[in-house]
């Protein structure tokens, strides 16, 4: 494993002969790979056997199926476009219950009343009807549809961490469809809360397996320089997605038929699902999975075909890391990960931390608290229902088009700068927006002029998260695992975001009750409260091939970066923990 200077990431392919580190120390030409790690240092590993799963799933890569371009890095964004669209359909399947669950139709068949037991409390000077314990069959009702589609993901994102180690990302992608297809069909045709509950949890089980793998094959495929704006880039799909959601069930509720209203929304999920299952079988698998069962050649055709100038470096970095892995692979089960035997295990024990708590952080800084319950926001700040919706609608937008700034800070600038920079304005957004709240509710009449106020610090609250927090907690775990447990790091991963998601969708109707605007304000503590855990726990990504990460947590003896950042500087590895700047101007070179 090699740990490749990123000053001057055009130049890699000449500089990564001269000033290639692995593990112990540095070395300075090709052949002295088999003084540090020898390709056959394990000359009897076998590499792994396919799962008996794979040939229950349909499909999957082909070699002479795949699509192949004259240009790699026409390859590259048509690769970025497709996993666009699964993230996009993310997006969509995380926004289409929100006006759902509003539908009388959709609330009478699920048995879901607005009975008088109900208590108008203010949020943002507005009411938002929080059960009291007269309608608390409502609150069992509507908290178990949510609750259960988050057991769903996590259920989905374990099986296919597994899968996608063992079958491939290309098979674990087309099993998430699969099961997403039963939910949304059953979800779309639903006539009792058992017959709704049953779909949320096969629709779980689908998307968290799609949104466990997508990220991993995305970066697994992507150039460590762009890693970042790669990803970035697909994100702006998801919200795209989310806002497409939104709009689709605006429009969706003009229709006099209101059991139409709600059934095509859910019923359009067939669309993208249908498209991703199909797509997929047409696009390269991991060119590090196949070299890590064997398939060395069909690694190397890749490769080739979504780079640019030598695969050389690229795949004997891959072939040395593929190597040292397969040695300890005992530990690459989900409880070895988590209960340390060894070293290597205790590193993966904080690599499961990292990936888990950014997760939840991301919803503890309050993203969802804010965009959920947006509509109900612009209305109490004095704005008719329509044009509340309208106005929710156009947040979305704006949203959608401040991820592209993520674009440009996540490599430049790095991950961990992004998100401390992010909490801070977020938490100062959120300390303005609660302080104007507090005199709405005082103001009576004049309440717009504050309520307006409120309003805009929504709209730049929500800009600002899609800058800086949105995709980082989805890339970095690609980026901190090993290869031999890569998905199954992007499964604990998304364990974090449904655990995150679940705890807040649930509690934040009653935390408003309790405490009214000073949810805004407890909000505002939280963002400053996540800056330490970044600063010191989570090392720099940005710039660094995956090997090299790897480098990194292995040669590393403490959580503290900073600390194991000059450990690993004296062994004679190169590092550095606020990100170098990272030219991007060839975003199909190295890995």
């Amino acid at each position: 494993m090699a740990n490749i200077e990123a000053d001057h990431v055009e130049e890699i392919s000449d500089e990564a002969r001269t000033t290639s580190q692995v593990k112990g120390g540095s070395i300075g030409k090709d052949e002295d790979y088999e003084d540090a790690i020898p390709a056959n240092e394990y000359p009897h590993i076998a590499h792994p056997e396919p799962s008996p799963f794979e040939s229950w799933i349909p499909g999957g890569y082909s070699q002479s199926r795949m699509l192949r371009f004259k240009n790699p890095s026409t390859m590259y964004r048509v690769l970025n476009l497709f996993a666009g669209t699964a993230i996009c359909f993310y997006g969509y399947d995380q926004g289409v219950m929100s006006m759902v669950n509003l539908n009388p139709d959709y609330q009478k068949l699920m048995g879901i009343f607005p009975l008088e037991g109900t208590l108008p409390m203010s949020w943002l000077t507005g009411h938002i009807l929080i059960p009291s314990l007269g309608s608390s069959r409502n609150t069992a009702a509507e908290g178990g549809i949510v609750a259960v589609y988050y057991g769903g993901t996590m259920i989905g994102a374990l099986m296919a961490g597994y899968l996608a180690d063992r079958c491939g990302r290309i098979k674990a992608i087309i099993f998430g469809c699969l099961w997403t297809i039963l939910g949304a069909a059953l979800q779309a045709s639903a006539y009792n809360i058992t017959w709704m509950c049953f779909g949320r949890v096969l629709a779980g089980i689908g998307v968290g397996s799609i949104d466990c793998v997508i990220p991993v094959w995305s970066a697994e495929v992507s150039s460590h320089s762009a890693r970042g704006a790669f990803l970035a880039l697909e994100f702006v799909m998801n919200i795209g997605g989310l806002a497409m959601a939104y709009w689709v069930e605006y429009f969706a509720s003009l229709n006099p038929n209101e059991s139409m209203a709600w059934r095509t929304p859910l019923a359009l999920q067939l669309v993208f699902i249908l498209i991703i299952g199909a797509g997929v079988n047409f696009f390269p698998e991991s060119p590090r999975w196949l070299m890590k069962m064997g398939r060395h050649e069909e690694a190397r055709d890749i490769l080739k075909a979504t780079r640019s100038g030598d695969i050389e470096v690229e795949a004997s970095q891959i072939m040395q890391a593929v190597q040292y892995e397969l040695k300890v692979s005992s530990a690459n089960e989900y409880l070895a990960m988590v209960f340390p035997r060894d070293k290597y295990t205790r590193t993966l024990r904080w690599r499961v931390f990292l990936a888990v708590w950014l997760q939840i952080m991301q919803q503890l800084v309050g993203i969802g608290v804010v965009t959920v319950y947006a509509v109900d926001l612009f209305s109490t700040a004095g704005f008719n229902k329509n044009l509340s919706k309208l106005l929710a609608g156009f947040n979305n937008i704006s949203y959608m088009f401040s991820v592209f700034f993520a674009v440009i800070t996540l490599d430049h600038y790095g991950r961990r700068q992004t998100m401390v920079w992010g909490a801070v304005v977020m938490g100062l957004t959120l300390l303005v927006a609660g302080i104007l709240d507090m005199y709405a509710q005082e103001a009576g009449p004049s309440q717009r002029k504050f309520g307006a106020g409120v309003a805009a610090m929504t709209f730049f609250y929500t800009a600002t998260f899609g800058a800086t927090w949105l995709t980082t907690p989805w890339l970095y775990p690609t980026e901190i695992f090993p290869l031999t447990v890569r998905a199954k790091g992007g499964a604990w991963s998304v364990v974090g975001w449904s655990i995150g998601n679940g705890v807040v969708t649930m509690i934040t109707p009653f935390l408003f009750q309790a405490i009214g605007y000073g949810t805004l304000l407890l909000l505002c503590g939280l963002n400053f409260f996540v800056i330490p855990f970044l600063l010191i726990l989570y090392p720099e990504t940005a710039g660094r091939s995956l090997e090299q990460m790897d480098v990194f947590f292995d040669n590393a003896d403490t959580w503290n970066v900073f600390a194991a950042s000059k450990t690993v500087r004296e062994k004679g590895i190169d590092d550095w923990q606020w990100a170098k700047k990272v030219s991007t101007r060839d975003t199909t070179v190295g890995g």
